[in-house]
């Protein structure tokens, strides 16, 4: 256990780079694993969830030549039925995307869930599977798992809601191409967190898949018998992750550049740059890279539909701002690493934040007088990387417990904060 103290900063300043995209490091894996030859992925992450999907895709075939800076990837032409359970750990990505995939392997595969991602919604992707002739068993005794028939998927047509993880979606484009039939998926109510759908189609478009998107996001189409190609690619940098060094120098009234940022990513989490221009800084956005500086006015309102991951950022920099701020739509939320809505407001609220929580919204009444506090991140990276930055505003000192955390996707979060100018002491800042 790792405890991180920080203490009120006057100003950040500098570059840092901000690390390669969770997101589409885990497609990218995947999509390599599924292909007929070699794939090689450039820029890759490596984080706890990240290692994760490393691990799946090794126990299903992949063989993997870890190089300096890419992974060689040679896909498996027949899924291979692991020795043992594959760890998922607590990435929700991983066992959302793997278990469909497991379905394409000729005989059973298990999944073994860590005790915070055993508390995650899990159902409704099995419930799905089985309409398209995919049978599953789910255990929930401790640690719980999900244990995959196989012998390939049928196809056909599912219906599943389309507002409790994006991920359930992506998992089914993944398999689903090598289904017997062609597979239809609705969604029986709107869909969210679109960007991350969007971001799988581009992966598999890049290695030969077709879909067809329809409807707003309602009903997507997916033609069988689809054969995967391999690919080289590069990660991206990670707007979600940008966004809490953005957050920090906005609470701070700083100015700082984030490179690794490409502003045409389909990543929807780029919104945090309208936000913080809603919020009143400058944003500069130039080739590959972000720079804001400024001094935080108005309250702001943020639709948290499509940008769950930004909530925890946005409601520590609305502490700051002045007005009241408004965070909707976030209910998700509740079903994160964390109930993430309950976390964050339990935590700020330590620190002074005059926050008031709801079924699905957060409000908040700034300018909070923070001070320093001990903060338990509820072993959520996001909410350790909010209460981080908010802590840079604040009077005193706050100290984080369970710092570590924030490997899940950054483990280099704290250590690029110090190099901006944070004022941290005590703790190791990175593995």
């Amino acid at each position: 256990m790792v405890d991180i103290v920080i203490r009120r900063t006057e100003a950040l300043s500098g570059e840092v780079s901000a690390p390669p995209s969770k997101a589409y490091t885990h497609r990218m894996l995947i999509a390599a694993l599924l292909s007929n030859g070699v794939s090689k992925i450039a820029n890759y992450l490596v984080s706890d969830d990240t290692s994760a999907t490393l691990r799946a895709i090794k126990a299903l075939g992949a063989k993997v030549k870890q190089q300096q800076n890419f992974l060689e990837i040679e896909g498996a032409k027949t899924l291979k039925t692991p020795e043992k359970p594959i760890n998922c750990g607590e990435s929700g990505a991983t066992l959302r995307f793997m278990i469909p995939v497991a379905a394409i392997a000729s005989k059973p595969v298990t999944f073994v869930m860590g005790q915070s991602l055993s508390r995650r919604p899990i159902k409704p992707l099995l419930q799905s599977l089985k309409q398209l002739g995919v049978k599953t068993h789910y255990s929930e005794e401790k640690p719980s798992t999900v244990t995959v028939q196989g012998g390939g998927i049928e196809g056909g047509k599912t219906v599943l809601r389309g507002d409790i993880s994006s991920q359930f979606i992506s998992g089914l484009l993944f398999a689903c191409p090598m289904a017997r039939k062609d597979t239809e998926i609705i969604a029986t109510t709107p869909m969210e967190s679109k960007s991350y759908i969007q971001m799988t189609e581009e992966v598999l478009c890049k290695h030969n898949i077709k879909v067809s998107i329809l409807e707003d996001f309602r009903q997507l189409l997916i033609p069988c018998n689809q054969s995967y190609t391999p690919c080289s690619h590069v990660v991206p940098g990670d707007f979600s992750s940008a966004a809490y060094l953005l957050a920090a120098a906005a609470i701070t009234s700083s100015r700082i550049k984030v490179t690794n940022l490409d502003q045409n990513t389909k990543q929807g989490d780029k919104a945090i740059l309208d936000i913080l221009k809603q919020a009143g800084l400058k944003v500069s956005v130039g080739e590959g890279f972000v720079e804001v500086e400024g001094k935080l006015q108005k309250a702001i309102e943020v639709d948290a539909k499509d940008v769950p991951d930004l909530v925890p950022a946005c409601t520590a920099i609305a502490c700051y701002t002045k007005g009241v701020s408004k965070i909707y739509n976030a209910k998700r939320l509740r079903y994160k690493e964390s109930d993430r809505l309950t976390s964050i407001y339990t935590e700020l609220k330590k620190m002074g934040a005059d926050i008031t929580v709801g079924e699905d919204s957060l409000t908040i009444r700034g300018p909070c007088a923070m001070h320093g506090a001990v903060i338990d991140p509820h072993n959520d990276h996001r909410i350790a990387m909010a209460c981080a930055a908010a802590a840079l505003g604040a009077e005193g000192e706050t100290k984080i417990l369970n710092a570590e955390c924030v490997g899940k996707s950054y483990p280099k979060f704290f250590k690029d904060l110090h190099l901006l100018g944070a004022n941290i002491v005590g703790g190791k800042l990175h593995r």
